[in-house]
């Protein structure tokens, strides 16, 4: 066994009586020593959750003969930490979470591991440890949050964003506002509509490292505590037999999740932790590439923000498994890819049947025959941009229109709520990718505002920040290369005509290539917002969106 490095032999006598103080014994040293990666917090309503989770994972590993150990990760709840600073440190606590899991398990040497992750950043955060870890590992998420009820209607937490730019529209009074604030997250779990966090406890279960109904069970369901006990038993058969992460999540399994996340119209967000999780298993490939998978795979889900179904109807419907037996049945996954059952994705998906096709549609009759996410590329993104496909409006899926520049998300919010944008503009935030925020802040608030001042449907949004899985409507993000680096986005001027063509996968600035030459002569590099602590060392470390803002040792 690995643990044997620090159990066995005369010269680890110092750290059997470490164990000893831990209260280990004598019988429990003769047994693997499985690490619970327990994310639970008391700040994060998708984790709230987790110690009941951790519990009865802890359950299933010693009933299967293991020695179940928890230590923490860190967690931050996006929507708490959205529309100030906190947001500049959101994304950065993805590489936080898979270094620091990392560190404790080669120091303390587990034999396996169960990730018990939920929200946003830290299930990637962990799936790039289980990549670089590489012991076996299986993931069980804290589920969804049941959608809340308003005045009849199904809501979740991108209608509370929303009823805030309504409200500063005039369309909505602050009693409405309150009614919403009250009833829309009725409950712990990751919230309730396909945004990040669910969209990768999601994309875990196709990439084969949770257990069917990992994406999809409410948190509240007895079935997640039954899920997190099969999670702990099912760690113990992967020890027997060996299979470890990197024999999962090869490059076949990669493609996998990418087509799921084509069906399901997954958060932009994926655009992100997939290449970013993808890196630590040794497959590097251009976002472009993801054109490829969506132009053959179709959308079969409309999940909020995009409609008005929820991850609970996506669970009734027959969850994850149940939109891969529709992909696998038109040849676009590859079924033979082992996965923590043991067995392969075509064992795992057998039987799975579509109980609902108004929620996940038959691929004869898909929501659109391209999948929900698009790659746009252009002189204004020569490295890629991301949009949401499937939650843009048919008339804004081609549009031009005059740049309206902003140099930070809240001068672009006060324009927004000020009354400053009107139908046709294109708002342009820029400095706030991944090295101009520091931490490529999400831009939910002015996506919500812009809705909420009934201007979804005619104002786009371009920015080298990203989006919350929670934003609908012509949200272009990623933009790379990005201003703090000289990309063209730094170089556009108020007014500029701004061309999106979502369906040619065209973001272009109508400006001529000496002029934007010119500009990039006379642009000069600024002084970094942040120049102390963690962001400071992160901003030295950071690449562009396009490569999924991973993590490089500076070059001498």
């Amino acid at each position: 066994m690995r643990s044997d490095n620090v159990k066995k032999g005369m010269q680890q006598a110092p750290h059997r009586s470490l164990f000893n103080a831990l209260g280990f014994t004598e019988e429990e040293m003769q047994k693997p020593m499985i690490g619970i990666v327990s994310s639970y917090n008391e700040i994060v309503p998708g984790h709230m959750n987790l110690d009941k989770i951790v519990n009865a994972v802890k359950l299933g590993v010693a009933e299967a003969g293991g020695v179940p150990v928890v230590f923490p990760a860190i967690a931050v709840c996006d929507g708490i930490a959205m529309g100030h600073v906190g947001m500049k440190y959101s994304l950065v606590t993805r590489d936080l979470i898979a270094d620091s899991t990392e560190c404790m398990a080669f120091a303390h040497q587990f034999d396996a591991l169960v990730m018990v992750p939920n929200c946003d950043k830290n299930v990637p955060g962990l799936l790039m440890a289980a990549a670089r870890i590489n012991i076996p590992t299986v993931f069980v998420s804290g589920g969804p949050m049941l959608a809340g009820h308003v005045r009849g209607q199904k809501r979740s937490l991108s209608s509370m964003f929303e009823a805030v730019g309504a409200n500063a529209a005039g369309t909505m009074t602050e009693e409405d506002v309150r009614e919403f604030e009250e009833k829309v997250c009725p409950t712990c779990g990751s919230c309730s509509g396909m945004y990040t966090a669910n969209s990768m406890n999601c994309l875990t279960e196709a990439l084969g490292m949770g257990l069917k109904g990992n994406g999809t069970i409410p948190a509240v369901y007895s079935e997640r505590i039954k899920l997190a006990k099969h999670a702990g038993m099912a760690v113990m058969e992967m020890l027997k037999r060996d299979i470890r992460p990197r024999d999962i999540m090869t490059k076949d399994a990669i493609l996998n999740a990418l087509t799921v996340d084509m069906a399901l119209g997954c958060s932009t967000n994926s655009m992100l932790h997939l290449p970013a999780i993808a890196h630590e298993v040794g497959f590097d490939f251009d976002i472009a590439f993801a054109n490829e998978i969506s132009e053959k795979t179709p959308n079969l889900c409309h999940l909020a923000p995009a409609g008005p179904t929820y991850m609970e109807d996506l669970n009734e419907a027959g969850g994850v498994s149940a939109v891969m037996k529709e992909l696998a049945d038109l040849g676009l996954l590859h079924t033979d890819c082992i996965t923590v059952t043991g067995k392969t994705v075509a064992e795992n998906i057998k039987d799975a049947v579509n109980k609902n096709p108004e929620v996940i549609r038959p691929v004869d009759n898909p929501y659109s025959k391209t999948g929900g996410l698009a790659v746009l590329k252009g002189n204004l993104a020569p490295d890629g941009s991301v949009v949401k496909r499937s939650a843009v409006v048919e008339e804004m899926m081609v549009h031009e229109g005059p740049a309206r520049v902003f140099e930070c998300e809240e001068d672009a919010i006060a324009a927004i709520k000020g009354g400053r944008i009107a139908a046709g503009d294109v708002v342009v935030i820029r400095y706030e990718g991944p090295k101009g925020g520091p931490g490529m802040r999400e831009m939910l608030n002015p996506t919500s505002a812009i809705a909420g001042m009934g201007l979804g449907s005619s104002v786009a949004l371009i920015t080298d920040g990203r989006f919350s899985g929670a934003s609908r409507g012509a949200s272009i993000g990623h933009v790379s290369p990005e201003a703090a680096v000289g990309g063209p986005i730094a170089l556009v001027e108020e007014g500029d005509i701004i061309s999106i063509d979502i369906p040619a996968l065209k973001l272009e600035v109508k400006v001529s290539d000496e002029e934007l030459a010119r500009r990039k002569a006379d642009w000069k590099e600024r002084e970094p917002k942040v120049t102390t602590g963690y962001l400071a060392r992160y901003r030295e470390m950071v690449t562009s969106g396009n490569r999924g803002a991973i993590l490089e040792t500076p070059r001498k």
